[in-house]
């Protein structure tokens, strides 16, 4: 079985004889017949890989074709005249105003671990993805490997990506000044354009992570400065070459830069930091802090240019300025609530006598916040500052006074649960006088934020400094997110409930007379299927997290929404990985965003809570069921994180020695490897578990208002997506791994002879061992689950009929995939059962090097044996010392021989794993 070809037919008629019997499993079998090829020298490693190379080109090319049903078309003519038919020539100038003078979508460029692909393989795919049949683009024969994912990585992606979206809207601000001076010729210049904002947080995001220092955040801030002036000077010039704002850009562009270097070199020492804030904070004629002279310029130019198309160009450059500032696009702080609490504390209560939650603490921050004179700050005292929450408040207000004083800065607060924490974060930014530029988003992701977030919302509206603040921005703004929400009460929960969040967030304006501000909801998707958090459209995709109908509470209201995505790490910048997928994709987003402004008939999913809202409660419970197993737990933290690769600079887990892997607490790991685990086992159960047992006795009822919902259609259409990749017969396969039974009666007959030691050594190593019977229980709870689902999503009317022939296809080469996984994992635990005994070394054992190839600590297993058999041995003639000696008195042993047959397979078994797991990722459509 050396093709794909080969193994995709001894698949399909393994699947064939699951008819004799329902517990026969294909992929398990499939897995043992290529270890056995494997072990008795039939295959060998690079016969794998070239199985492995086949299967992960055709995933790639999966993920291309998913890529263009998402945008397509991706022709830029097209797509620019597409968004010409939007413009509604019955419109008069203040309707067009009005609809295209404040955007369709915030766009925020986030890097959470996701960058999956290389740039080389995300080249391939976002290329692949423009041509008309990308399963025919040739996405293969590129390195597995890419550059280290780092903090400065991720920073260069995102600019990347901000600066390809950026031109895509310039084109569409052109097509749109274009219309506005053909019809309206005497006013047309009065037109602002900004269907698009963008933002990011790479490089300020502080929740999780220790590892960015505040001049991390003002160099980045300053290199973002420079590369945008770079871009407006470059546009400037190509309309009017010798324009005088040229060398003014120009001049400020070439002082961001020195700056940006001062700031990204060591200020370990007070001189050293004293000459870089010096230097920035230093009048100087190049220093540019506001483009607002600059725009007015360029609007009183096009004025009075003859030339239409320069016209229309200088109104485009000033609208880049208008949305950007100086800068990539905003920027995002982010903290956690404890953070803020502790430097809370130190200020006004260092005895640790308050409680934060009470009434107390509330009065007391209700006297700061009127009695509150700013400070002013300066590096020296950002520099020596401990505290986190601080030295973010302490780094905005620097980046305000000295980089960009026009851009407000939004401070996100992760782990948000008590209306005090918001007030902490307003105190802070009334203290160091930033108020009037910061935006306060508190973040609704766990279960107990979105659980009583309504009683929050309305308790913190209610507070006289908070509602002064929010007039004075124009916004109220909060952030509500899947990941942590989409692990712990699952995928369909969440989305429910953090529109129920959406929904009392503008029942307490209303209550507390702020409907005149806008509601900026700020939603960051998660972990589904895919970082988008819907896979089947971009309709789905923005509405999803923030729904028609919490939409339609807002506008009942006569509340203005700013509705906020984020794009995440490299499946978010996959939609700007060229320019011609970067218009493709705001085409696609301004369609959809003015199709939702049409009204919409009722849906009855809100009108019948007794199905709806029970339907909902039921699936949460299922799913809280499983979080607070130890059987889910151990199964998903069976191989901890072995079997993913590293896709971010921010850590996926918390350290712990090899006892510990045995009690890994889910929370230990964070959400995003969480579900993506559940992907590489081959079932998604944050998406999928608890649908069909919730359905219970009203499963035809339920079935039928699904069916009629455009809510209900949408949860089912994100149902049959996980489902239609989802294999419980997988998880079972895992399961078998661990099966001493298994491992005893493969050399049963003689078959493997030459194994039979290391088999029944494995046997009883596995007899101790517990997760055969973790996943066994598993796999029996899902699929009782999972029968009842394929009950209703039969039942559910309108839905298509029959099998999808594209979604087969997909679900049998992701059962070659986790095949050639399991027989290369099986080699694995073969090669490290046969490694010679060798003498403890630091506590740890043979044994203990065994139980981390088990659990995929892979690289701790390999440092462990490469230092118990040395191939570079010292010998003494290597030391130049004057005394003779007759010892040693023989050669040392060369372990070369134990490398080559043991420890270097496992180490390329390995390597080919983490290319199955990629690839396995990319039918999913997700990138961590």
């Amino acid at each position: 079985m050396k093709t794909v070809a080969k193994l995709r037919d001894r698949l399909r008629k393994l699947h064939e004889r699951t008819a004799e019997t329902p517990l026969f499993n294909p992929v398990f079998q499939l897995s043992h017949d290529l270890s056995r090829e494997l072990e008795t020298g039939a295959l060998s490693l690079d016969d794998m890989e070239s199985l492995v190379a086949e299967l992960e080109c055709e995933a790639l090319q999966s993920r291309a074709g998913r890529l263009r049903r998402l945008v397509a078309p991706t022709n830029p003519d097209e797509n620019l005249a597409r968004v010409a038919a939007l413009l509604d020539e019955e419109d008069g100038f203040s309707q067009f105003r009005a609809r295209w003078e404040k955007p369709l979508l915030h766009a925020v460029f986030t890097a959470h671990p996701t960058f999956l692909l290389n740039p080389a393989q995300a080249d391939a795919v976002a290329t692949a993805a423009l041509a008309d049949d990308p399963l025919a683009s040739t996405v293969c024969a590129l390195p597995a490997n890419g550059p280290k994912i780092t903090l400065e990585f991720e920073h260069l992606e995102v600019c990347n990506a901000i600066e390809r979206a950026g031109h895509a809207r310039d084109r569409i601000n052109a097509t749109l000044l274009a219309h506005a001076r053909q019809r309206w010729p005497g006013r047309w210049l009065d037109f602002r354009p900004l269907p698009f904002r963008f933002a990011t947080w790479v490089g300020y995001d502080m929740d999780g992570r220790t590892d960015i220092g505040w001049h991390t955040s003002v160099a980045f801030r300053l290199r973002e400065k420079a590369r945008r002036l770079a871009t407006y000077s470059s546009g400037l010039a190509s309309l009017v070459p010798d324009h005088a704002m040229v060398a003014t850009l120009d001049a400020a562009q070439a002082h961001a830069s020195e700056m940006a270097e001062l700031f990204s070199r060591p200020l370990d020492t007070p001189e050293g930091l004293a000459s870089a804030a010096n230097r920035l904070t230093a009048d100087d004629p190049a220093k540019l802090l506001s483009l607002a002279p600059l725009i007015a310029t360029l609007e009183a130019d096009a004025a009075a240019a003859e030339d239409g198309d320069v016209a229309v160009g200088l109104a485009t450059l000033a609208g880049a300025m208008r949305a950007d500032g100086l800068g990539m696009g905003w920027i995002h702080f982010r903290v956690n609530s404890s953070q803020l609490h502790n430097a809370l504390r130190r200020r006004i209560d260092p005895e640790g006598t308050l409680d934060i939650a009470s009434k107390s603490a509330i009065s007391r921050l209700r006297e700061l916040l009127a009695e509150v004179k700013p400070l002013r700050v300066n590096f020296a005292a950002l520099a020596i500052e401990t505290s986190t929450a601080i030295r973010q408040f302490l780094a905005m207000a620097q980046i305000l006074h000295h980089i960009d004083a026009d851009a407000p800065i939004r401070m996100l607060i992760a782990e948000c649960e008590q209306p005090q924490t918001v007030l902490a974060a307003l105190y802070f930014a009334k203290l160091f006088g930033i108020e009037d530029k910061v935006d306060v988003s508190p973040l609704f992701e766990t279960e107990t934020a979105l659980e009583h977030g309504g009683r929050f919302l309305e308790a913190l509206l209610a507070e006289e400094a908070y509602r002064d603040y929010v007039r004075g921005r124009g916004r109220v703004s909060i952030q509500t997110g899947f990941s942590d929400a989409g692990r712990f009460i699952g995928q369909l929960p969440a989305a429910l409930a953090i529109e129920r969040l959406q929904g009392r967030l503008a029942e307490a304006m209303v209550n507390n007379g702020l409907a005149d501000v806008a509601a900026l909801v700020f939603d960051t998707h998660g972990e589904s299927m895919g970082r988008g958090a819907h896979p089947a459209g971009f309709a789905d995709r923005l509405t999803w997290p923030l729904s028609r109908w919490a939409r339609r509470r807002f506008a009942k209201a006569g509340i203005a929404l700013e509705a906020e995505a984020s794009f995440q790490g490299g499946d978010g910048y996959l939609f700007f990985r060229n320019d011609e997928l970067a218009l493709a994709t705001l085409a696609r987003i301004a369609e959809a965003e003015v199709a939702f402004t049409a009204p919409a008939a009722r849906d009855p999913f809100y009108d019948r809570t007794d199905l709806s809202l029970d339907f909902y409660r039921a699936i949460r419970r299922v799913q809280r069921d499983h979080l607070k197993s130890a059987t889910y737990a151990r199964a998903v933290t069976a191989f901890g994180l072995g079997m993913l690769t590293a896709t971010g600079s921010r850590v996926s887990r918390r350290q712990s020695d090899i006892s510990a892997d045995r009690s890994m607490s889910l929370r230990q790991i964070r959400a995003i490897p969480h579900n993506a685990i559940l992907q590489q086992i081959g079932y998604p159960v944050n998406v999928i578990a608890g649908a069909g047992t919730a359905a219970g006795d009203e499963m035809e009822a339920i079935a039928e208002l699904l069916g009629q919902s455009d809510r209900g259609n949408q949860l089912v259409r994100l149902l049959r997506a996980a489902n239609g990749l989802a294999s419980i017969k997988t998880v079972a396969a895992y399961g078998e791994l661990f099966n001493s039974a298994y491992w005893a009666s493969r050399p049963y007959r003689g078959t493997e002879t030459a194994l039979e030691a290391a088999c029944m050594a494995l046997a009883e190593y596995l007899t101790k061992d517990d997760r055969s019977g973790v996943f066994r229980r598993l796999t029996s709870r899902l699929r009782v689950d999972w029968m009842k689902l394929h009950r209703l999503l039969a039942l559910v009317p309108g839905m298509p009929s029959g099998r999808d022939p594209v979604v087969d296809a997909e679900r049998r080469n992701i059962g070659l995939l986790q095949a050639v996984r399991l027989s290369l994992l099986m080699h694995m635990f073969l090669r490290a059962v046969q490694v010679p005994p060798f003498s403890r070394s630091n506590d740890v054992s043979r044994d203990d090097v065994l139980e981390m190839v088990l659990s995929l600590r892979v690289d701790d297993a390999l440092a462990q044996l490469r230092r118990a058999y040395p191939v570079a041995i010292p010998h003494v003639a290597d030391f130049s010392v004057d005394e003779p000696s007759d010892f040693p008195d023989h050669e040392g042993e060369d372990y070369g021989a134990i490398r080559a047959r043991f420890i270097d397979p496992i180490e390329r078994a390995h390597a080919l794993n983490l290319r199955v797991a990629v690839a396995v990722a990319n039918y999913f459509g997700a990138h961590g």
